[in-house]
């Protein structure tokens, strides 16, 4: 396959961005805007972009291969990681599943929390033609069971107020589990909007289009040396903080 030659100037942007790098995998700090994985947009995905830019750093004239083990929500930045093998896919893809792959966020929120720390769980339901999930009652049966119906899922997750500024508070969240628009949907019930999130009752966008949600650090088990890896993802700040 021959790869189209990327300018020099996106060719550099994504150099730049790149925040690990081995045989098996690759993590990159997303920018708010791009897609992780193709769409029915049509946009040029981050994974497409990163075969172009291997096959023109490394000279390679053949197919490469670049699998997509977790997606990131267009408007969020920050860290999204790839893998560069078959067998890095297979083995990260099983972390993700497993939980054994732990991710921790920065959010801007429009509202002060009731705590400055906590953990919120919930159950939500995801609407595919809105694309967008709901928090809803779980179901009980008359045993009281608390069994779930089919599409709701419970959703965990840990906060921590970190920072405030004149109308913002930054939040550190741990995600405990993984579901669709989890961590927007959680605080927006809680009238906690994120800051840009039209979708999940933001007042107002914010200038780049994307939400103030930042992937801030990922710890996994590297897939072939078992070894702890922590990569943490530079953050903006004046996104964050203006308007």
């Amino acid at each position: 396959m021959i790869y189209n030659l990327l300018e020099q100037s996106r060719y550099e942007d994504i150099a730049n961005r790149i925040l690990y790098e081995d045989n098996h995998v690759l993590i990159i700090n997303k920018k708010a805007g791009e897609i992780v994985q193709g769409d029915k947009t049509g946009d040029e995905p981050l994974s497409e972009t990163l075969k172009a830019f291997i096959a023109q750093r490394d000279g390679k004239p053949g197919h490469v291969f670049i699998g997509v083990p977790h997606r990131l929500d267009r408007p969020v930045s920050g860290i999204a990681m790839f893998a560069k093998t078959s067998k890095g896919l297979e083995r990260l893809n099983e972390a993700f599943r497993n939980g054994s792959i732990h991710k921790h966020y920065l959010a801007l929120v429009c509202a002060k929390p009731d705590k400055p720390e906590g953990e919120l769980t919930d159950y939500l339901q995801r609407n595919e033609k809105l694309n967008k999930s709901f928090v809803v009652k779980p179901p009980v049966n008359a045993t009281g069971s608390g069994e779930v119906k089919k599409g709701v899922q419970k959703a965990v997750l840990r906060y921590k107020l970190v920072r405030s500024f004149d109308r913002y508070w930054m939040l550190d969240i741990e995600l405990l589990t993984g579901r669709h628009h989890q961590i927007r949907c959680q605080l927006a019930s809680r009238g906690w909007f994120i800051k840009g999130d039209l979708k999940y009752g933001a007042r107002r966008s914010n200038p780049d289009g994307g939400i103030s949600l930042h992937a801030r650090s990922i710890t996994f088990v590297h897939p072939t040396t078992k070894k702890e890896i922590t990569v943490t993802a530079p953050v903006h700040w004046s996104p964050f903080i203006d308007g």
